[in-house]
C-alpha cells in the first residue's frame, strides 16, 4: 500500500500559490484585462515546468533553496505584475535581479553536488564556488537574451530600450552571485563543506 504523502510548509506555499494565480484569473477575466488574465496561466505553467525538470534531472533542492524559488515567483510574478509593484516600490526590478542573482548561485551549487555525483568525500571548494558564481552570472545573461529577443519579436519594452538598462541588470544579478558566495567560502573547510552537501540532501517531496 502506498504511504501517504508528508506535505511541508513548501508544499502549502506552492499550494497558496496555485489557488492565487486561480483567483487572479477569475478576477482579471471578468474585469476584461487580457494581459493580467494570462499572466496566472503563466505562473501555473512555470510551477509545473519547475516540478517536472527537478523530477526528471533529480537535482536535490532542499526546503530553503525551494522556498527561495516559490517566495521569488511570488514576488516578481504576483507583487510586481499582477499587483502593480513596479510602480509602488522603488527600482523593485533591481532588487529582483539582486535575489536572482542570490538564489541562482545556491541553484548552482545543487547542480554541483549533482554532477559530482552527490560524492560529497571528493569536493573541490574553488570549483564548487566558481561553478556556482559563473552559473549564476551565465543565468543573468541568458535572461537578458530572452527579454531582447521577446523584445525584438513581439514589440515588448522589458529593457526599456536602454544598454543602462540592461547592464543594470546583469550587474545586480552579479552582486547578488558575490553575495551568495560569501557564507560558502566563509565555511570552506573540508567538514562544512560536506555539511553543506549533507544538507542538500534534506529535500522536500515534490
Amino acid at each position: 500500500m502506498k504511504s501517504k504523502r508528508k506535505y511541508v510548509f513548501n508544499d502549502y506555499f506552492e499550494i497558496f500559490l496555485y489557488i492565487l494565480a486561480l483567483i487572479c484569473f477569475i478576477y482579471f477575466f471578468v474585469r476584461g484585462n487580457k494581459a493580467k488574465t494570462i499572466q496566472p496561466l503563466l505562473i501555473s505553467a512555470v510551477l509545473c515546468v519547475m516540478k517536472e525538470i527537478i523530477k526528471i534531472t533529480k537535482i536535490d533542492i532542499f526546503p530553503a533553496l525551494r522556498f527561495s524559488i516559490l517566495a521569488f515567483i511570488f514576488v516578481t510574478m504576483f507583487l510586481a505584475n499582477e499587483f502593480g509593484g513596479y510602480t509602488i516600490i522603488p527600482h523593485l526590478d533591481k532588487i529582483e535581479h539582486f535575489f536572482s542573482g542570490f538564489i541562482l548561485c545556491f541553484l548552482g551549487l545543487s547542480i554541483y553536488n549533482h554532477l559530482n555525483n552527490n560524492k560529497i568525500d571528493n569536493l573541490n571548494l574553488k570549483t564548487m564556488v566558481l561553478f556556482s558564481l559563473f552559473f549564476s552570472i551565465a543565468m543573468a545573461g541568458i535572461w537578458e537574451i530572452h527579454e531582447f529577443t521577446t523584445d525584438k519579436l513581439f514589440g515588448l519594452r522589458s529593457q526599456n530600450a536602454s544598454l543602462d538598462d540592461t547592464m543594470g541588470d546583469i550587474i545586480c544579478g552579479t552582486i547578488g552571485a558575490v553575495v551568495a558566495c560569501v557564507p560558502i567560502v566563509k565555511n570552506a573547510t573540508a567538514n562544512s563543506c560536506i555539511s553543506i552537501f549533507k544538507a542538500t540532501h534534506k529535500t522536500d517531496s515534490l
